[in-house]
């Protein structure tokens, strides 16, 4: 049975990679992934499962299994919409939003190749209209977003009507905190700068 199995090209084998990568992801995210049940709860009620390449069940056995190269570069970890509808459906009371986070850090520190790097664009240019407006500023930010991924028409259509309905200002409109949310950034990137 093994033998037909492994003359598959199909079916890949389960690899174990050691317990390292699981061990930083707890550390990073304070959330104990060894008690995943696999269950898949948190994947059936994830917005935004349909559109990544992995659900978070998958992620989560991934982490498990030490997978680390292959989910650093999964899109899944950048279009989390951090709504934690995984976490609160998760009967092992797991944080998967905040492991998400976790492996988004990790990501970036480890400089993982996107196959697809949409969602990476898009986090850089929500996180960038943050650091400019102390808010995000809609239009600047999917501009941005468009420009990174030459995906310049596939929304055009809906502009029109957010404008319409004065969902999408033309102006920003600057937040109090501006300055408290750039010494944030400011303070981040000294931190940054300060790693090995």
């Amino acid at each position: 049975m093994n033998e037909n199995r492994d003359s598959n090209p199909t079916v890949a084998p389960i690899v174990w990679r050691g317990p390292e990568f699981l061990r930083e992801v707890e550390a990073r995210s304070g959330a104990r992934v060894s008690a995943c049940l696999q269950c898949h709860k948190c994947s059936t009620g994830c917005p935004v499962a349909r559109e990544a390449d992995l659900y978070p069940s998958q992620m989560m056995r991934m982490i498990l299994l030490g997978q680390a190269e292959e989910l650093l570069a999964s899109s899944g970890i950048w279009l989390c919409a951090s709504c934690e509808a995984c976490t609160t459906r998760c009967p092992m009371a797991i944080d998967i939003a905040g492991v998400m986070d976790a492996l988004r850090i990790l990501a970036v520190e480890r400089k993982a190749q996107l196959g697809d790097a949409h969602g990476h664009h898009f986090n850089r240019a929500f996180l960038a209209s943050v650091r400019r407006h102390g808010r995000v500023f809609e239009m600047g930010m999917m501009t941005a977003y468009k420009l990174r991924t030459r995906d310049l028409f596939s929304d055009v259509d809906k502009a029109p009507k957010l404008l319409l309905k004065g969902k999408l200002p033309l102006v920003p409109k600057r937040s109090r905190s501006a300055r408290k949310v750039r010494e944030i950034f400011r303070r981040a990137d000294a931190d940054q700068e300060g790693k090995p």
